[in-house]
């Protein structure tokens, strides 16, 4: 039954844009309720005190977290791996479809704000990066997705065309330069081509790499340093491949050059061959920013790739050694750092960009979070209503086992 709508009190006036989150658990155990109006948090107070200004929403047996971020997605080739029609359309309607069909999925998991990697050059030029824009201005209201451009070559004559290309990306509304430097004949002069395009636009830097030549990785290193903070890299995985000392050397090296490190736990992604999941634990110890993205979704890279936040925050905690709170800020605050986006808490005037999932605590949150209630500049723009139910069975009723679907009751109005 949907609640009641409280009448506000005298002197206080209605507001359309409102929505009230009542009951919320703060992962510190507090049970609040949670105003907001405009696209930011409004106020919050103990559970019980705040007026329904507008609609309200019932999160009683909720947590209450600041929404994931996703810092490394890639739109242009999602939902490619398999196909009952022959071979993969590359025509630009259908990776349109498909950027925003992967789009959603991520917004469904949580993630409001997205950052996708889309391959500019070769026979498609830029018609990939024009079909992604069109996903991002029909996802308008629901998410925030940002474009990385990503060049194949840009040094040599080969790479003329390149740079022309990625100028022409930026234009167009690719709001990040990027690319794979490792694949370039001359990976120092890619880097510096990509960041002279950056100065000229001031736009952030996100390259690919896997991070298994440490010489290079000083160069890069050495070279980014001047744009602190709007350099990221990943994903990195080689790192955890180097003797441990010459791992902590170029942990140290980016700490100092002031550049994020984008891993990707839930598998790779098209701009590197390697496999595996940088040193999180090292790099952190050296004061380097760790981010975690998804990479691929069900593309050839990564066939089952989920797009899930909470996957890749799961997988840091379970397999990389972080705490729960330590795993989910990789994927939310330093997520948000990474793309430059302004910080979210649990408190008045900071943005409205939240999820909240069935359960109490954060480490029930990371491994079971199938229901969720995402919440993007004010607005629920997505929920997730998992039921889980057993037969008939007297030990499932002694033990009153948790039912996923017990969800929080539906927005009202007066």
């Amino acid at each position: 039954m949907p609640d009641s709508q409280p009448q506000p009190s005298d002197g206080v006036t209605a507001n359309a844009t409102a929505l009230l989150l009542r009951g919320a658990r703060l992962t510190d155990g507090r049970a609040v309720d949670v105003r907001l109006s405009g696209g930011r948090i409004e106020a919050v107070g103990t559970a019980g005190s705040l007026p329904a200004l507008g609609a309200c929403l019932d999160l009683d047996g909720h947590l209450l977290l600041p929404a994931p971020a996703e810092p490394h997605a890639h739109s242009d080739t999602a939902l490619s791996a398999v196909t009952s029609d022959g071979p993969v359309s590359h025509e630009p309607e259908d990776i349109q479809r498909r950027a925003t069909e992967a789009a959603l999925l991520q917004v469904g998991h949580g993630a409001t704000t997205l950052r996708t990697h889309v391959r500019i050059g070769d026979a498609q030029e830029l018609a990939p990066m024009e079909a992604v824009l069109q996903a991002r201005r029909s996802l308008r209201g629901l998410g925030d997705l940002t474009v990385v451009a990503v060049p194949r070559l840009l040094t040599g004559v080969a790479g003329a065309d390149g740079l022309a290309m990625l100028r022409d990306a930026v234009k167009m509304g690719a709001g990040v330069v990027g690319g794979c430097p490792d694949l370039d004949p001359d990976p120092a002069g890619y880097v510096e081509s990509v960041l002279t395009v950056a100065a000229e636009h001031g736009c952030p830097v996100d390259l690919h790499t896997d991070g298994g030549d440490p010489a290079r990785l000083a160069r890069l290193a050495a070279m980014a340093g001047g744009l602190r903070p709007g350099v990221s890299i990943g994903p990195c995985a080689g790192l955890s491949r180097l003797p441990s000392d010459t791992t902590g050397r170029a942990a140290d090296q980016l700490a100092a050059a002031g550049v994020t490190v984008v891993c990707l736990p839930q598998g790779g992604c098209g701009g590197v061959d390697q496999r595996g999941v940088a040193p999180v634990r090292v790099l952190r110890a050296a004061g380097v920013r760790v981010a975690a993205g998804s990479g691929a979704v069900r593309d050839v890279a990564n066939p089952v790739g989920r797009g899930d936040p909470l996957e890749a925050a799961y997988l840091l905690a379970s397999q990389g050694g972080l705490r729960a709170a330590e795993a989910y800020d990789a994927v939310s605050t330093a997520a948000r750092e990474a793309m430059r986006l302004p910080e979210v808490r649990l408190e008045a005037g900071f943005p409205a960009e939240l999820l909240a999932v069935r359960g109490d605590r954060l480490e029930g949150a990371l491994s079971l979070a199938y229901s969720r209630i995402v919440i993007h500049r004010g607005r629920v723009v997505a929920r997730t209503n998992a039921v889980r139910e057993y037969c008939d069975s007297a030990v499932a009723a002694s033990l009153d086992l948790p039912r996923q679907g017990r969800q929080g009751r539906p927005e009202t109005r007066p």
